[in-house]
């Protein structure tokens, strides 16, 4: 009874080791802003990426800053992001390696289809100062909708006032000017309710316009000052050696290839009739000397390159 009893214990304790390892998920934790999961895309990811690799993956969607904020504290294996100052801090910092940009699209200035302020068909410097000057002459209505949330969508609109002459302290303090929408698509539920003029990544723009939730209009969109770039950062695993750092890369990797790029290219063309988001990994390989390619380098490369090579960690196959 004894060795019975002894087989049937190895028997379990195999068991459960196959079970573990046939039958379970490894779990690949990821902050991100929340305009990439607004839109659907991530959902699309991770639908495809779960069935091939077996891997469970888990979004936190919430704004870039609080999204850098987890990666900083261990709480996740590797962040998706825009906002490259923010992005920069946390690489040279130590907290982040294998920075590599995935995607691009441009912000874009919304507001009232009958446009109070007059903004239309001006640049965005110009249609600001619009905004301003319209919001100071009125009294107890709001003009501008913030998110107000040190996302990577509310540290380019900090960067688009100082552009336009303006102090960000001092003008988010007047009365005109609304903050605190919480997420992308919260902010524009928010402007379409009080008719107020907002900054939104036009991904999310389209998807809740198409969507019937909203009638705001996009008033300037694919300019240089509005680009938007997202990068993939996997999570210091010196600073967090809990973290899944292969798994990261893996994961990484896969944005990057011909099939990642194309899947992020090609979401949401059949409903918008456009991309919501464009891929960069081939313009930025093929380094042709196109706008696109030089404003993006301008704006979101760091030290002169998408990932200095003190932080490439072991990976130069990423951007060769």
């Amino acid at each position: 009874m004894i060795l019975v009893a002894f087989i049937i214990t190895v028997i379990i304790i195999a068991g459960t080791l196959v079970y573990f390892q046939f039958f379970t998920r490894k779990r690949l934790l990821i902050s991100t802003t929340t305009s990439l999961d607004d839109t659907g895309l991530l959902g699309e990811i991770e639908r495809i990426y779960e069935a091939r690799y077996w891997i469970d993956l888990n979004f936190i969607p919430v704004g870039t800053g609080i999204a850098i904020q987890h990666a900083q504290n261990g709480d996740v294996d590797l962040t998706l992001v825009h906002s490259p100052s923010l992005e920069k801090d946390f690489l040279t910092q130590g907290y982040g390696v294998c920075r590599k940009i995935i995607a691009y699209n441009f912000f874009t200035v919304v507001g009232p289809v009958l446009d109070p302020a007059g903004i239309e068909g001006l640049n965005v410097t110009a249609a600001l100062k619009k905004i301003v000057a319209y919001g100071r002459n009125q009294t107890n209505i709001k003009v501008w909708f913030s998110r107000g949330d040190n996302s990577g969508t509310h540290t380019k609109e900090q960067s688009l006032w100082k552009s336009a002459g303006f102090n960000y302290t001092l003008i988010s303090a007047e009365s005109w000017y609304a903050s605190g929408g919480g997420k992308m698509g919260e902010t524009l539920l928010k402007a379409e309710q009080f008719s107020t003029y907002t900054l939104s990544d036009t991904g999310t723009y389209l998807k809740f316009l198409k969507d019937g939730r909203i009638t705001l209009k996009a008033f300037i969109t694919e300019e240089k000052a509005l680009l938007n770039v997202y990068s993939a950062i996997a999570v210091n695993q010196t600073r967090h050696p809990q973290v899944k750092f292969d798994d990261a890369i893996n994961f990484i990797k896969f944005l990057v290839s011909e099939e990642g790029q194309q899947l992020i290219e090609n979401f949401g063309k059949n409903d918008y009739g456009k991309s919501l988001f464009y891929g960069s990994v081939q313009p930025l390989k093929q380094n042709p000397p196109s706008q696109i390619v030089q404003w993006i380098k301008s704006y979101a490369f760091i030290n002169g390159a998408e990932c200095p090579s003190q932080y490439i960690d072991g990976h130069p196959e990423l951007y060769s």
